[in-house]
């Protein structure tokens, strides 16, 4: 399992001098570093567009991901400032008392990640992935979802050879026939389903008592020193989410939102559509309520690592994770509108 270190290496930061008023130019020489994956969602269209940059007036390094264990690495050293993870990665890296919060949740994970068989691997349920070779990106969702998928049908994990690799390591090890199953996200889990069959995925999961989210989270020191860019990045991330609920089905394969989705994350575009109904995206409004932010985001993130204690990947629960959710920025941001 990847350890994760308690010390978060401080990157200067550039002093905004006067106050900017807020949708202009939030700094006038500002650097961010952030760190995302290419799941399909409705701000991968701003970033596409380069929104972001012109709403914070702001040089943005974006770098990309494969796992939010590795993007938790990379808050952990200092290297980026704001990433994209799931719940699994942030509940054992605030259980790791990292010093970070969850600004603006993503959605929660339903269709868009699922459990796959190869064909002719004679699995046909999750009984059947005992002394089965199966890929999971470690400490990631699936990783939670496929611990959680076994505990739910009585399935020793110690029974099964469950192998860490990354989603394009899960598609070339599918490639090769090194794998008999892999729990998996987009682009990866397209390629494999073509030749496999869906056993179970996140949603039915999430019925069984285990949901999922993925979510945004900043380095608390940046945060702190750049609290009005950390408002700018929420309010253009909510703005994609309300453009894309307002006319879902307009976000067609013949669509720009499609295209530029596609182009961006590696994903089909005549999958896009289909992706995107495999999340709940919340809207702006949402975010601060009890249903996210302003309550269940931090229950959820209790219960992941409840569970991640009792899987043996971490090595305590804090008392509290409250000050690992802020509901501060989404408030901001939808007051702004």
């Amino acid at each position: 399992m990847r350890t994760f270190s308690r010390r978060l290496l401080l990157i200067s930061s550039t002093t905004v001098a006067g106050a900017l008023a807020f949708g202009s130019a939030l700094a006038e020489d500002l650097k961010l570093t952030i760190g995302y994956q290419t799941v399909v969602e409705p701000s991968k269209v701003s970033q596409a567009d380069g929104l972001y940059e012109k709403a914070l007036g702001a040089t943005i390094d974006w770098r990309k991901f494969d796992s939010g264990a590795d993007v938790v690495a990379a808050i952990a050293s200092g290297a980026i400032d704001i990433g994209y993870v799931g719940s699994s990665p942030l509940a054992a890296a605030a259980s790791r008392e990292l010093p970070i919060e969850t600004i603006f949740v993503v959605g929660l994970i339903g269709e868009s990640e699922a459990l796959v068989a190869r064909n002719g691997s004679g699995i046909t349920k999750i009984a059947d992935l005992a002394g089965k070779k199966v890929a999971v990106p470690f400490v990631s969702t699936t990783h939670y979802s496929l611990l959680a998928a076994l505990k739910h049908e009585g399935v020793d994990p110690k029974t099964v050879e469950i192998l860490n690799l990354r989603p394009p390591e899960i598609a070339a090890a599918w490639e090769r026939g090194d794998i008999d199953a892999a729990y998996v996200w987009d682009p990866a889990l397209g390629q494999i389903r073509t030749s496999g069959e869906i056993i179970v995925d996140s949603a039915k999961v999430a019925e069984w008592g285990a949901p999922t989210f993925d979510a945004w989270i900043v380095r608390t020191d940046f945060a702190e020193q750049n609290p009005a860019t950390v408002t700018g990045f929420v309010k253009v991330t909510g703005d994609a989410y309300a453009d894309f609920l307002k006319a879902p089905d307009a976000w067609s394969t013949s669509s720009e939102q499609a295209a530029k989705i596609a182009k961006l994350t590696g994903a089909k575009v005549e999958d896009v559509p289909l992706l995107l109904k495999g999340y709940v995206f919340p809207s702006l409004a949402d975010q601060a309520s009890d249903k996210f932010l302003g309550g269940a985001t931090v229950q959820a993130v209790t219960a992941t690592s409840e569970f991640l204690r009792e899987q043996g990947k971490i090595d305590a629960v804090l008392p509290d994770y409250g000050k690992y959710v802020s509901a501060k920025y989404v408030s901001e941001a939808a007051a702004s509108n």
